[in-house]
């Protein structure tokens, strides 16, 4: 398969509107701010739309200008509160109307994992400024 670039505005719509139709997608995200868990440029994500958002799922969200990657860490109603788990702080907030799709597989290194809802990774949150640091620095 040959692997093309193509801008976040015209994937990402493309992927939402075939997960509205119930299909799956799979496509590499970019960027460092779900590290150690999907490697930017390296893993690829398989997102689905669930009828329902769930502390600790990975989900695609759209805000207006942007399209973001990361882990939910509250529900509270409508209002959702995402972190990515390669950020040491600062969070985002989203209505359950922004959501277009959550991650129910990760491909990494010719392997399939399932995401998992990162439990302990969020209750360690203070260490992972260290974490990340040693982790960066790994020549994977």
């Amino acid at each position: 398969m040959d692997k093309r670039i193509v801008a976040n505005e015209v994937l990402l719509e493309e992927a939402a509107a075939f997960m509205n139709e119930g299909r799956e997608v799979s496509f590499t995200p970019l960027g460092s701010s779900m590290l150690p868990f999907i490697r930017g440029g390296k893993d690829v994500v398989r997102m689905r739309k669930l009828p329902q958002v769930e502390v600790g799922d990975i989900i695609l969200i759209r805000l207006p200008g942007r399209y973001i990657l990361h882990r939910v860490i509250e529900v509270n109603g409508n209002q959702v509160t995402l972190m990515g788990d390669g950020n040491i702080n600062g969070t985002e907030q989203c209505t359950l109307d922004d959501v277009l799709g959550t991650v129910v597989a990760i491909e990494k290194n010719g392997k399939t994992i399932l995401p998992g809802k990162g439990i302990f990774w969020r209750k360690i949150q203070p260490l992972r400024r260290y974490i990340l640091a040693i982790y960066r620095r790994l020549p994977l």
